[in-house]
């Protein structure tokens, strides 16, 4: 009877989950923010990706979070599933930070550049390694 003895986590994906989990929790708090939120917005929204109703922004914004959140659970499980799953979720976490650009360029950055980090991680440390 053999017994398979799991390799250590790597640093990167730590890293990856981490950030995953965090981020889910940012964009929950943004969410649970634009449902409560009841005063004049910085320029109305005007041009915003997805309209001027902050409600929309709040349900896109929770569906995230709770993507993030459950990327993040399976990515530290370390499935080869749970790679790829991290990998878009970190993509949807990037491309929503930009809806924000025009109002918040340094937050939609810093979001975009940890997403882009979460990517690289899950890509280059996320995989198997070969079994002697």
């Amino acid at each position: 009877m053999s017994m398979r003895v799991r390799e250590p986590v790597s640093g990167w994906l730590v890293f990856a989950g981490t950030i995953l989990g965090i981020a889910g929790i940012m964009r929950i708090f943004d969410a649970i923010w634009a449902f409560r939120y009841d005063h004049q917005i910085q320029d109305g929204l005007n041009g915003a990706v997805l309209g001027t109703n902050l409600n929309t922004y709040g349900w896109v914004y929770l569906i995230v979070g709770i993507i993030l959140i459950a990327a993040s659970f399976a990515v530290l499980a370390q499935s080869q599933l749970a790679r790829w799953f991290g990998i878009v979720a970190a993509a949807i976490a990037g491309i929503s930070a930009m809806w924000w650009m025009p109002f918040y360029p340094v937050w939609s950055l810093t979001y975009v550049l940890l997403a882009g980090l979460v990517i690289y991680a899950l890509a280059a440390y996320g995989g198997r390694t070969a079994e002697v």
